[in-house]
């Protein structure tokens, strides 16, 4: 499929004539009183280092910097090795990846993971990390800290609460390893030392993650997804040889399974362990072990890819889970793994395999918006509100949660506004509120932006793709009899986009949405556009409905079906996820 892809973007900068200058609208006037530009030149202390697959950016030092994005590259050459991608063809958007210096800093950014979740782990293990497979590009910020994670053994410990575990009264022991396994013992009197959960491995592990979502898209279960990370969270470099080892258990393993106890293996597997009951004990490590039995024992490994195929195709974790049989020989051996000296792995690969990064300083005028970048998925994804066949009491919170989530854009927009209107001369704030302003529906004001951005840069495709964007909802909204002549123009906008940046999907998915908002069959060239889009970015789940959506309605079910499988049974419950369910229950056949 990918070499009729790689038309699409050719075809669509052929689709329509570029408009005439005339179309071109002005924004406002601003008080030049207002304005303090400053100097955008001057450096500011972010740097950004650059990969075949990866963009990091960090205020950390440039070492630091240097190695996390170097090691990024060499994990994503390890996991094509392993999942057998090496050299195949990767049109693949970079992930970009931002790593903010301090908790309190992460905190103020309030960044909700709308497509994506960690857990849900013990309280002591919710980390900070958001991930967003955004249409134009898979995004990431990780906290740059590593986070001490007190195991406090002086404090009181609910033995009831432990499941399988044996308490000797005796001797003060709690007798339990992860799922239940009586060979291990710790104490529950003297306090220890915190275990150390590292920034850096939070990095990796979602790389990790975004690895597997990217190129392999299916409907995984959250433990797995959650064990699949931290499997290559604690990836090592030996420097003698370059080489690469993966799978070595996590700094305090014992420790922490000991301290937090059972989590029956048959409610892992079965997803029961999502409970909330169950919530305080699952952790990172939990996920560590069980996903490192299946991958790594010969036995089970087929039964466990039959598990996953029968989750991707639809089957509850529940349903799935008879491929293992007996879950209580399945526990049984578990626990006997546990209880053993684990292995881990090793890859040695030619150096040039994965470069070394090039690394670059932003200046001011680069970096101050960089933030207001990763915010924005969290302020303009709206949650619909009620919806029908809710009940009196589900209807009232789901208003609610509208109007707190309505009113937290409209109060971030303001200062997005404040601080543009401060910068009118940074492309990046203008673009950024622009694309703003169109996803919040104010077609108006976005196009006045995008005017601001184009007396910037007259070339630049995001700018003019949100131009093209406004002038479509222009278009759909306003006199019946003038529509066809706004779409015109508002595509002839979107083809000067894609002819500047073919390999943007910005103006690919505007392209065919100018059709699918104004009730319009999108031509055959559009389909192309969008199908290069989901290329891009497969993880992207609002991409993904689009498409599937048009499959569904041009009668090819199948390929609308492997479409929508891992947005309609996926691990997290995204803003797509209730109408790609409508679409496959409408869909004929199995």
């Amino acid at each position: 499929m990918r070499p009729y892809l790689c038309l699409a973007a050719a075809s669509l900068a052929l689709a329509a004539p570029l408009p005439a200058q005339t179309q071109t609208q002005t924004a406002p006037d601003q008080d030049p009183a207002i304005v303090v530009q400053g100097n955008l030149e001057q450096k500011s202390d972010w740097r950004v280092a650059e990969t075949d697959h990866v963009i990091v950016y960090s205020q950390g030092p440039q070492g630091e910097l240097i190695k996390i994005a170097h090691n990024l590259e060499r994990l994503h050459f390890l996991l094509s090795i392993l999942l057998n991608r090496v050299d195949q063809v990767d049109e693949t958007i970079k992930l970009r990846v931002t790593l903010v210096d301090d908790a309190a800093e992460f905190d103020a950014m309030d960044l909700r993971n709308l497509r994506s979740a960690q857990g849900p782990f013990a309280r002591a293990f919710i980390y900070q990390r958001y991930y967003d497979p955004r249409e134009d590009g898979a995004v990431m910020a990780s906290g740059r800290a590593d986070m001490p994670v007190e195991i406090e053994r002086s404090q009181r410990i609910d033995l009831a609460s432990l499941g399988g575990s044996q308490f000797n009264a005796q001797t003060g022991q709690v007798e339990s390893t992860l799922f239940g396994a009586d060979t291990m013992t710790t104490s529950v009197i003297a306090g220890q030392k915190p275990v150390i959960f590292t920034g850096e491995g939070r990095v990796y592990a979602g790389f990790a993650q975004h690895f597997l979502l990217t190129y392999f898209p299916a409907a995984y279960p959250r433990w797995y997804l959650d064990g699949f990370g931290e499997l290559f969270s604690t990836i090592r470099i030996r420097r003698e040889d370059g080489a690469i080892e993966y799978g070595h258990m996590p700094e305090g393993y014992r420790r922490v399974i000991e301290a937090f106890g059972n989590v029956p293996v048959k409610d892992v597997i079965t997803g029961r362990y999502v409970d909330v009951a169950r919530q305080k004990k699952w952790t990172p490590f939990h996920a560590w072990i069980l996903t490192h039995f299946m991958l790594f024992n010969e036995k089970r490994r087929p039964q466990f890819s039959l598990y996953l195929r029968a989750i991707g195709h639809g089957a509850t974790l529940e349903q799935a889970s008879a491929v293992f049989g007996d879950l209580g020989k399945l526990e049984a051996e578990v626990k006997s793994y546990d209880n053993r000296r684990l292995m881990f792995d090793r890859l040695t690969y030619p150096a040039d395999r994965a470069g070394e990064p090039i690394v670059s300083q932003l200046n001011r005028g680069q970096a101050e918006f960089l933030k207001g970048r990763i915010e924005l998925g969290s302020r303009v994804e709206i949650p619909a509100g009620p919806q029908p066949g809710m009940d009196a009491k589900a209807a009232d919170r789901a208003a609610d949660v509208r109007r707190a989530v309505l009113a937290d854009r409209d109060r971030w927009l303001r200062r997005l506004r404040e601080r543009a209107a401060n910068y009118s001369n940074n492309l990046d704030a203008q673009v950024l509120l622009a694309e703003a302003e169109c996803r919040s529906g104010n077609s108006a004001e976005c196009l006045a932006v995008a005017d601001g951005a184009l007396r910037i840069d007259p070339a630049d495709s995001r700018a003019l793709s949100w131009k093209g964007v406004a002038l479509t909802q222009q278009a759909v909204a306003g006199p019946a009899d003038q529509r066809a002549e706004g779409l015109r123009v508002a595509r002839g906008f979107i083809a000067r986009a894609n002819h500047a940046d073919t390999d943007s999907t910005l103006p690919l998915l505007a392209w065919f949405r100018s059709y699918s908002l104004a009730g319009e069959t999108p031509p055959e060239v559009a389909t192309v556009g969008l199908l290069k889009a989901v290329d891009s970015v497969p993880a992207s789940t609002a991409s993904r409905l689009l498409l599937g959506e048009e499959l569904a309605r041009t009668g090819h079910g199948d390929a609308a079906r492997k479409i929508l499988e891992p947005v309609a049974h996926g691990p997290y419950d995204s803003p797509e996820r209730a109408r790609a369910v409508a679409v496959l229950e409408g869909l004929p056949g199995k």
